[in-house]
């Protein structure tokens, strides 16, 4: 029982010796030096110290002849040291001392001072300036736009708007001349997409363009080549060409690079025996002499077909068979041509070999055709025809 007591009288005894020696080293006094420095590196004298702590100072002080300085007994804690001077400027510095600090050299400057903001939240260990110069810590300012002089945002945003704004403007314009330019360069290929209008004169040529103005008189019409001035007394006829689409032919892919497409028909041309006038009437009374008769007329139906019409005669001195008229449409102006035939309507007549036709024309007989032109032909800027017959007797 005796022994017990010892026991726990000694470690009660520890604990008191224990608790003694921590108070003692917790309420130790800690020591703050420095040195105070001009812009020009020389050691300033009389500066004025200033320690606060909390907002409230603790301790004002004078730097000795050599610029130093030295506060004692101090705290653990978070301080403020400022600095000034008459001539030299001043200079502010936040730290945290916990255990005795030289803060270096703090140099002084005639700027306005700029104090870093203290981390009210930071830890004793995250604060601490062990030997450390704050003075000689350069603090990082953030930089905006209107700090640095340079214009807002919300007029840098509005330039830029201004600049997308002036592009797609210049973009529509580019647009613009590339439709006109590729509306051009279809019409080169294709006039009939502007200037529809095709004018057939008495002296036999033909007129395309739009018109512009007409009266009783005369007709103003635009071509390809600037206005022109049309006698109406002149015109023959006005065909009105309705553009469509052309149907391309259908070719296999596997002979598509050995095509090509098939040859025209070879035409007969008219027949004159010699190029003497007196010759030629002579040779017309020993052969047959086909010939229009007037104009060719055309027209359109109500579902769009095209009806050539006219009437063909035999000049000559004997019978023609099979006449026929070969019609060579014009389909673009890049020379493709594709080619239609259609027989005069004339008498009948059994040949040798048993066969019948109604496309003889004796000496002096005339005789009609038509060729109709479907819808699905497609567009035609001309046409030109050749009168073809054979002879068997």
């Amino acid at each position: 029982m005796t022994l017990l007591k010892c026991t726990t009288k000694r470690i009660f005894f520890a604990i008191t010796i224990f608790m003694l020696v921590g108070s003692a080293l917790s309420a130790r006094k800690l020591t703050l030096e420095g040195q105070v420095l001009n812009e020009d590196g020389k050691r300033v004298k009389k500066a004025e110290l200033t320690l606060s702590k909390d907002g409230s100072t603790l301790k004002e002080e004078k730097t000795k002849g050599n610029g130093k300085f030295k506060f004692k007994k101090l705290e653990e804690g978070e301080y403020v040291l400022a600095v000034s001077h008459e001539n030299d400027g001043s200079a502010d510095t936040t730290f945290f001392l916990s255990e005795n600090t030289n803060l270096g050299e703090i140099t002084l400057s005639t700027k306005p001072a700029v104090l870093p903001v203290a981390a009210e939240n930071s830890t004793a260990g995250e604060a601490s300036v062990s030997g450390v110069n704050p003075a000689a810590v350069s603090v990082a300012v953030p930089q905006t736009v209107e700090s640095m002089g340079s214009s807002n945002k919300d007029f840098i945003i509005n330039e830029l708007n201004f600049e997308i704004k002036k592009l797609n403007a210049e973009i529509k314009h580019l647009t613009q001349d590339l439709d006109d330019l590729k509306a051009l360069s279809k019409m080169w290929v294709n006039p009939l997409t502007i200037y529809s209008k095709e004018i057939i004169l008495k002296n036999g040529s033909t007129v395309f363009g739009k018109i512009i103005y007409q009266d009783d008189k005369s007709l103003k019409v635009e071509t390809l080549v600037g206005y022109l001035i049309v006698d109406r007394a002149q015109v023959v006829r006005i065909v009105d060409n309705v553009i469509t689409e052309d149907s391309q032919e259908y070719v296999p892919e596997q002979i598509r690079e050995s095509y090509a497409p098939p040859p025209m028909p070879k035409l007969a041309q008219p027949r004159y025996t010699s190029s003497n006038n007196s010759a030629r009437i002579a040779s017309a009374k020993l052969s047959a002499n086909c010939v229009l008769v007037g104009n060719i007329a055309e027209k359109k139906d109500s579902q769009g077909n095209i009806i050539f019409d006219g009437e063909i005669k035999n000049i000559g001195g004997r019978r023609a068979d099979f006449v026929k008229v070969d019609f060579v449409f014009r389909k673009n102006w890049s020379g493709e041509t594709r080619t239609l035939t259609t027989f005069v309507k004339g008498s009948y007549n059994t040949f040798d070999t048993g066969i019948v036709s109604d496309a003889s024309l004796l000496p002096g007989a005339n005789g009609k055709f038509d060729l109709y032109v479907p819808q699905d032909f497609g567009t035609f800027i001309g046409y030109s025809y050749v009168i073809d017959w054979e002879e068997y007797q």
